[in-house]
């Protein structure tokens, strides 16, 4: 599913991938040199091709069609650049996908040539497949050649063994509750989306669909309504955004999973909700392994939207925003949790971008009290460092309209005392220094009030809430970012900080964001989240 407004981009020669702005010399994509490697990965992957579809114009089929021969005469080959099984799969599938767009009014001699790379892609794809990463990966190149086995002339003998190969990756790299190692929203998004195309693929075709894949399908999907938020889109945790435009409604529809409320508990997040309100909170360490190079110090960390609008956030996704962003927005001060200063919960190696120590919750309960739903985290983030063990109590009311929340740092034994006493007599009593953050979408508009002792926050939609705190802290309203997938520059945004110390072995800090107005019920589901050029500064 593309964009019209990307697809006139591409169509004047400008290609925005990655969130990299380029002009395509003369209109030739294949020369423009890659800025970097993700750049490169997307213009190879061929997922452009969805937006130029969108647009439908003859100018946009014409520039599908330059591009993709001249791929064929450049790259079409079977090495050098785009030639992975990821890759190679998710091109497979865009080709397949947009054939009668793309063949529409070429000659024999070209339609030979899109066929014959279209099996060469195959043919590499059934030997390398294996090659390609857990997770969505492998989804994409066992997506791909099911594609290809399904599609081509010749290729028939692909499909079982790709069947056979997808229906083992969705019991080894999909777990029982539907999540994925990587715990990143969005990727679960693309797999779903993934698993669907394949089963319609199947059947059109009169195969059979392996059970495996469809258990996968109706474990998946459930953990999706849980992480989405009440405008409909994703929680963007751990390198994830809120999905592409009409993605995740599709997935869902094409899953044909229906009724029942989502799950509280899903890939390790909680869901809370009440009202037109949902909070979800990243209520689980960090992922590892191959994840652990793109994860994010989150722990506790929680988004909240009211009705269709967000409210509170995380700043997002640094990858397509340059390697200072890339790392850090990884940090726990770009997520809305408390933080030591200086210090993330979860924290990288020396020497790499993977996290070498990732916080583990210690504590994690969820009730329904007469106020609402109670939620409970503890995490040892700052044992080591610190000595003391981070908690973060969450209430949600019945109604929605009031969320409130106890932030606590405790050396909880001994041993922690005597470690949290050692870093304060080294540092002159300055260690223990530590901020708690809401950052609010760029859509909020916020101003401190009541003489400094408050926020009002204002949404587009008319909605007026009002954070206020109890305890030993400093209010402000800060600068922060919001970094958007699309984009080519952070959104400026604002943040609610309050900063505390911790002086004792014990330090508390209550708040709450509670609403004071309504939206309008004239306007209330006519309100949107308005699309935005992803062009503009």
């Amino acid at each position: 599913m593309g964009l019209v407004t990307r697809g006139r981009q591409l169509v004047q020669g400008s290609v925005l991938l990655a969130g990299n702005l380029v002009e395509a010399p003369d209109g030739r994509f294949w020369d423009i040199e890659p800025p970097d490697r993700a750049f490169a990965e997307e213009a190879q992957g061929f997922a452009w091709l969805d937006d130029l579809a969108a647009l439908g114009t003859r100018d946009a089929r014409a520039r599908a069609q330059a591009w993709t021969w001249d791929w064929i005469a450049r790259h079409g080959r079977g090495r050098g650049p785009g030639w992975t099984p990821d890759l190679t799969g998710r091109r497979i599938i865009r080709w397949v996908h947009h054939a009668t767009f793309l063949l529409a009014g070429r000659g024999q001699d070209d339609t030979e040539a899109f066929f014959q790379s279209l099996s060469q892609q195959s043919a590499y794809l059934a030997r390398r497949w294996q090659g390609a990463a857990p997770g969505l990966p492998r989804f994409e190149a066992l997506t791909g050649l099911v594609y290809a086995g399904i599609s081509l002339i010749g290729m028939e003998a692909l499909t079982g063994p790709a069947t056979e190969a997808l229906a083992r990756a969705c019991e080894t790299d999909i777990d029982g509750e539907g999540g994925l190692a990587t715990r990143n929203p969005e990727e679960l998004l693309e797999v779903l989306t993934l698993l669907t195309w394949s089963a319609a693929a199947l059947t059109e075709a009169g195969q059979t669909v392996p059970q495996q894949v469809q258990d996968a399908i109706l474990r998946i999907a459930p953990a999706l309504r849980a992480l989405r938020h009440s405008d409909g889109a994703l929680a963007r945790f751990h390198g994830g955004g809120r999905g592409a435009e009409g993605r995740l409604e599709q997935a869902l529809a094409s899953a044909g999973v229906w009724g029942g409320a989502p799950p509280v508990i899903a890939m390790g997040y909680a869901r809370l909700s009440g009202g037109r309100t949902t909070v979800i909170v990243d209520a689980s360490s960090p992922p590892g392994g191959r994840a652990a190079e793109t994860a994010h110090a989150s722990t506790a960390a929680f988004e909240l939207t009211s009705g269709r609008r967000p409210v509170v956030v995380n700043c997002g996704s640094g990858l397509t925003f340059g390697p200072m962003w890339r790392l850090a927005a990884r940090a726990t001060e770009c997520h809305s949790v408390l933080a030591m200063d200086r210090v993330s919960s979860s924290r990288l190696y020396p020497t790499g971008e993977a996290l070498q120590y990732r916080a583990a919750v210690t504590a994690s309960r969820m009730t329904m009290g007469s106020e609402g739903t109670d939620l409970y985290l503890a995490h040892d983030g700052w044992v080591r460092t610190h000595g003391l063990t981070a908690s973060r109590s969450l209430t949600l009311s019945h109604d929605g309209r009031r969320l409130s929340g106890v932030e606590a740092l405790t050396a909880l034994k001994a041993e922690a005392r005597k470690r949290f006493e050692e870093v304060m007599t080294a540092s002159a009593m300055q260690a223990g220094r530590f901020a708690v953050r809401f950052h609010l979408h760029p859509d909020v508009d916020a101003a401190l009030d009541m003489g400094g002792a408050a926020v009002t926050l204002r949404l587009r939609s008319g909605e007026i809430w009002i954070f206020r705190f109890t305890g030993p802290a400093e209010l402000s309203l800060d600068p922060s970012a919001y970094l958007e997938k699309g984009r080519l520059h952070p959104r400026p945004s604002l943040q609610i900080v309050l900063r505390g110390e911790a002086r004792g072995f014990e330090t508390r800090l209550g708040w709450t964001l509670a609403k004071a107005k309504d939206t309008p019920l004239a306007i209330r589901d006519l309100e949107g989240v308005e699309p935005e050029d992803p062009l503009a500064e």
